[in-house]
């Protein structure tokens, strides 16, 4: 009885990985491999639930070493907004440029699919990224690096509650494009009372 509750187990996730393996093909097969679209019902499903198969027990169950203090959310904060903004946006909503264009887009981590996941799950992905995604690894190579993303899982548990105070104060510690910093320098030379430099002109040549 038992070899028989095997086998149509097995028969069950057979024909499942034939029945989304060929839905994936033929959605690809339709649209190439574009990210311009938004992931189906089917594929954020597989996606999930590969990444909660893929992390381990032991994982999911570490207790974070670093203490929820106000000094380590705002050495967080300005983590996030040097490093993760980038995708995720200072609010965690994935609402900008990068973010979008993602397939699949940057999730809203203020949200109960990501604030429900435990503490060593997000420490396990922020350290090992998620495949097939645009999520890197960041995996420590130090014990202060993973001190870091400790902090960061912290961070993560703020963005529900964050102010629109903290927002502003983390658009100063954003990276700066080079637009940005020319925009500076020449704000700064109007301000000391020089006309600003203009860049040479492009001669076109025929």
């Amino acid at each position: 009885m038992l070899k028989l509750i095997w086998l149509l187990a097995g028969a069950l996730a057979l024909v499942l990985v034939i029945a989304v393996g060929s839905f994936i093909f033929v959605k690809t097969h339709a649209n190439g491999f574009s990210a311009r679209g938004q992931p189906s019902a089917v594929e954020e499903f597989v996606a999930r639930t590969a990444r909660n198969i893929a992390i381990p027990e032991d994982a999911k169950n570490k207790q974070n070493p670093a203490p929820n203090s106000v000094e380590v959310l705002a050495e967080a904060k300005q983590h996030w907004a040097d490093h993760c903004a980038t995708c995720h946006a200072n609010d965690g909503s994935g609402e900008n440029t990068i973010g979008r264009q993602m397939y699949p887009p940057a999730p809203d981590m203020r949200k109960p699919r990501t604030q429900q996941m435990s503490d060593g799950e997000l420490f396990y992905i922020i350290e090992n990224g998620i495949r097939l995604s645009g999520m890197p690894a960041w995996g420590a190579s130090t014990d202060k690096d993973a001190q870091d993303s400790w902090k960061l899982v912290h961070f993560i548990r703020h963005l529900p509650a964050l102010s629109v105070n903290e927002i502003k104060e983390m658009e100063k510690m954003n990276p700066k494009s080079v637009a940005d910093l020319d925009e500076e320098r020449q704000k700064e030379e109007f301000l000391k009372g020089r006309s600003p430099v203009e860049p040479p002109k492009q001669h076109k040549h025929h």
